[in-house]
């Protein structure tokens, strides 16, 4: 993207963000709803309690044709075979299952079919009677998505096994489990999936007369009702869900607009700051917010005003750079149109002396500059690790001490002797802040004077004090002289000696290690000035 991009962010009717917190919301609800509509518990209870009162009907049938649809065969009262008389065992299974709706069959000792309840003689053959389902009355969309649930839920390994139920022209007891075993002598039960849908419940019951068992009753009816209560229930689920779905899109809405809208904002915000010339967009800070989007705006707003500031500190530096360099290049060329025209050696030798001067001086300045124009990147690139401050100024003075003139200031320094004073730092950096310091009160210093190095510290934080016997610092003055090319130079000392940058280099370096520096005037009770004081506060590092 170039710097020519004028691109800005369009305005669509739903952000991402809406989009995707729908979704999960959806998802979420989706996957509550699904697992409600199995009812699969629900409607195990259900058949288990069809299935038990149709188990209760067919004892009672059994026990009933048992009694009056057998016979002994052959009549005479001696004998003690029994066996079931078809006419009347099938009278009497077409009133008692006429009020159930249950499908009867009646099946002999030797498993031939002999009664069936949905079997009629009549005078051109047998008539088979079916049950037609009522007319639907129920929405069919609902239905449908019903149905296809029901269908997706079978695909499912494991969820659903239940058999298919198959019917034969010629019925016989061996067709059905659970007639078997009522021939055996127990009552059985079986469920299957019918072929039109649904499922086909029915349970066997022995018939039986002087205990000895003379045929099966199977009793069989379909899942409409189950199925019918399943309905009802799903359907009041699905309204729950229409409900629970509406209110879940319109929060969805409502908590995307308080994240996207903000955010949106932001955003063109930034975009506007960046292809502004001037401050004339200002980033939105969302005052009545106290979450994490109020945080952003006021972090954001922060930033950009952070950035204000640097790029005005640039443009004040880069005036001060060509103001502080124009000097000596204003007098370099003065020196050298001058030099031509004059015929005098001692006036050539003066004006050499000059122009060496001012290179030197340029030389000096444009050194300064490049390390304070680098200094907050290699800050920012470098690791700060544990610097052990009281060795560290330890080690400053007694270079100091060893590079000094033996008639200028004496060095002094004052630790405490509770052990070592650990800081988190960059060595390098803060050995350049107490170099400029103690460069700075020698070169105010009288000759007979003495600097003090005094370490101090508490719970939390270490100042290490640069005290000498100058003449202080002129009132008013304290924060100017920590400014860029600021220079309060002794009286005597050579014009261009100094740049002027030392002390807003060190006021960089220890501001960035979470420090502060600061300088005042030493003075006596009577108010007297006796030198100046300057302070390096920075935190204690772990011990």
């Amino acid at each position: 993207m170039t710097g020519t991009d004028t691109r800005r962010f369009p305005r669509r009717g739903i952000s991402p963000i809406t989009w995707r917190i729908l979704a999960v919301n959806l998802v979420a609800l989706g996957v509550l709803v699904a697992g409600l509509l199995y009812l699969g518990e629900y409607r195990k209870n259900l058949i288990a309690a069809e299935l038990a009162a149709l188990a209760k009907q067919a004892q009672m049938f059994a026990g009933a044709i048992g009694e009056g649809a057998a016979t002994a065969s052959p009549p005479e009262p001696q004998s003690r075979e029994q066996s079931l008389v078809p006419t009347a065992a099938r009278h009497m299974i077409r009133r008692l299952v006429e009020p159930s709706g249950a499908r009867a069959r009646l099946f002999g000792a030797d498993g031939v079919l002999i009664v069936d309840s949905r079997l009629l003689f009549g005078l051109g053959g047998l008539v088979q009677i079916e049950d037609l389902p009522p007319p639907d009355a129920d929405d069919h969309v609902l239905g449908t998505l019903l149905a296809v649930y029901d269908f997706v839920v079978r695909l499912i390994p494991g969820i659903e096994d239940i058999p298919p139920y198959r019917e034969t022209p010629l019925q016989r007891a061996a067709d059905y489990p659970e007639a078997v075993q009522a021939l055996n002598g127990e009552p059985g039960r079986a469920v299957r999936q019918a072929p039109k849908g649904g499922l086909m419940l029915s349970v066997a019951a022995p018939v039986q007369r002087y205990k000895q068992v003379l045929g099966a009753l199977m009793l069989s009816t379909d899942s409409r009702e189950i199925d019918a209560a399943l309905y009802d229930v799903r359907i009041d689920i699905l309204k729950v869900f229409a409900v629970a779905l509406t209110v879940t899109v319109l929060l969805s809405i409502y908590l995307a607009g308080t994240i996207a809208r903000p955010l949106r904002r932001l955003a063109e915000a930034a975009e506007g700051i960046r292809h502004a010339r001037r401050r004339g967009t200002a980033i939105p800070t969302f005052p009545g917010r106290h979450d994490e989007i109020g945080e952003l705006a006021h972090v954001l707003d922060e930033m950009t005003e952070a950035l204000w500031q640097r790029m005005d500190a640039i443009e004040a530096f880069a005036a001060d750079v060509a103001h502080e360099i124009k000097n000596p290049l204003t007098s370099l060329h003065s020196a050298v149109e001058t030099i031509a025209r004059v015929k005098d050696a001692e006036q050539q030798r003066k004006l050499m002396g000059i122009i060496q001067e001012d290179v030197r001086r340029l030389d000096r300045l444009i050194s300064d500059i490049s390390d304070a124009s680098r200094l907050d990147a290699e800050l920012s690139r470098e690791e700060m690790a544990a610097v052990n401050l009281s060795g560290l100024v330890g080690m400053v003075v007694d270079i100091q001490r060893s590079t000094a003139e033996e008639s200028g200031p004496q060095i002094r320094l004052e630790a405490p002797d509770a052990g070592t004073v650990t800081v988190n730092g960059i060595e390098g950096r803060l050995v350049q802040v107490f170099r400029n310091l103690l460069a700075n009160a020698l070169s105010f210093s009288p000759p007979t004077g003495t600097i003090t190095v005094r370490l101090t510290r508490d719970d939390a934080t270490v100042d290490v004090e640069v005290l000498d016997e100058g003449p202080g610092i002129p009132e008013g003055k304290e924060a100017d002289i920590f400014k860029r090319f600021y220079s309060e130079r002794p009286a005597g000392e050579q014009f261009g000696t100094h740049s002027g940058l030392g002390l807003s280099i060190s006021k960089q370096i220890v501001e960035a290690h979470g420090g502060q520096i600061w300088a005042e005037s030493r003075r006596i009770d009577s108010g007297a000035v006796t030198g100046a004081r300057f302070v390096v506060r920075l935190p204690l590092g772990a011990r």
